[in-house]
């Protein structure tokens, strides 16, 4: 599928971003002859959502992963449109469907057990866009972000550049603002805009480039990774929830192994799992070596289609902490039944 792509795109990237990476003013358009994106291979759900829309009078696009693991010849799982529709014209539409979150505002549209996520097209943040529709803290991370925009400010605000690509279902065309074509070509993630500026926004970028460069076997672009190290003690800023939600989807992947050895390569890990990174700064070879092998372990189970739990990851990951507890009570004169169950 890709080499289909490249062939088209010889002759039409020039107009996908500039020289140093800029955002191109239009979109480069893949015309459906000259890309493999087939309708039998996207939810009948997701094309209801776009042609409804569509009919409607608003703009709508599939975008991001979904696209992303089509042209890659993948079989994506969850499908998401992006539009011009405000949240609420959206619900209004659609019967089954409810408006979520309040951080970034999203409206889930139900087919029996099936949701297809609708986001409105967002824009860059401005001063003046605060209260109701756009915050963000002291360290410029997003509190809010419902400050709405165009198709081309929609893309200039994804994460990355093989995530910010449009698929419509008027003419069947895919559209890239970002380059993101060619970066897929290459097999590379890079961060649309400041990759400094776009951490602080939303920490939880930190953990997606590492999920996707493990997930898709993808290379990390130098200037994406520069600042993931110095700026990962941000992540102490993610709640809880959203921080365990990204570690589900790290782990239970498919390529958890590999995604361990990202986040130590880039110091990711230590905000994570403090007193496990201590552990294994101070030379826990065997507490490295198990959780090595219990990643492994999942990922195979996985390619196996076996079934995993997120409390058997959790076990590995602090097994580390664990026996180091258990240690340090025994030391202490603790008899070592009673050090096995004051150290869990």
């Amino acid at each position: 599928m890709l080499k289909k792509l490249h062939r088209a795109m010889r002759s039409i990237l020039p107009t996908a971003a500039s020289a140093g990476g800029e955002p191109a003013t239009a979109a480069t358009i893949i015309e459906r002859d000259a890309h493999s994106i087939s309708r039998k291979n996207i939810s009948n759900n997701a094309l209801r959502v776009l042609y409804d829309l569509n009919k409607a009078g608003y703009e709508s696009y599939l975008v991001g992963g979904c696209i992303r693991d089509l042209l890659l010849d993948g079989h994506p799982k969850d499908f998401d449109v992006a539009t011009d529709a405000t949240p609420e014209q959206v619900h209004r539409l659609f019967r089954r469907s409810r408006i979520v979150g309040r951080r970034f505002k999203i409206v889930h549209v139900r087919f029996g057990r099936e949701v297809i996520e609708v986001t409105t097209f967002r824009a860059a943040h401005q001063a003046s866009d605060t209260g109701t529709h756009g915050e963000q803290n002291a360290h410029g991370m997003l509190l809010r972000d419902n400050v709405f925009g165009s198709l081309r400010e929609d893309a200039l605000r994804r994460d990355f550049t093989v995530n910010a690509l449009y698929y419509t279902v008027d003419g069947f065309r895919l559209l890239d603002y970002t380059g993101g074509l060619q970066d897929l070509d290459n097999r590379l993630l890079r961060i649309i805009g400041d990759a400094e500026q776009r951490y602080r926004e939303d920490p939880v970028r930190m953990l997606r480039v590492v999920r996707f460069a493990a997930k898709l076997g993808f290379a990390i672009e130098d200037s994406t990774a520069a600042p993931l190290a110095r700026l990962a003690e941000h992540l102490g800023q993610v709640a809880a929830a959203r921080l365990f939600d990204e570690m589900i989807k790290l782990f239970l992947n498919g390529k958890a192994l590999r995604a361990f050895e990202l986040l130590l390569q880039y110091q990711l890990f230590a905000p994570l799992f403090p007193a496990t990174a201590q552990c294994l700064a101070q030379g826990d070879k065997t507490g490295e070596a198990l959780i090595r092998a219990a990643l492994h372990n999942t990922d195979q189970r996985i390619a196996d289609d076996k079934p995993v739990t997120p409390a058997f990851l959790y076990a590995s990951l602090l097994w580390p902490v664990y026996k180091m507890h258990q240690q340090q009570l025994e030391d202490d004169s603790t008899p070592a039944w009673q050090a096995r169950q004051l150290a869990s």
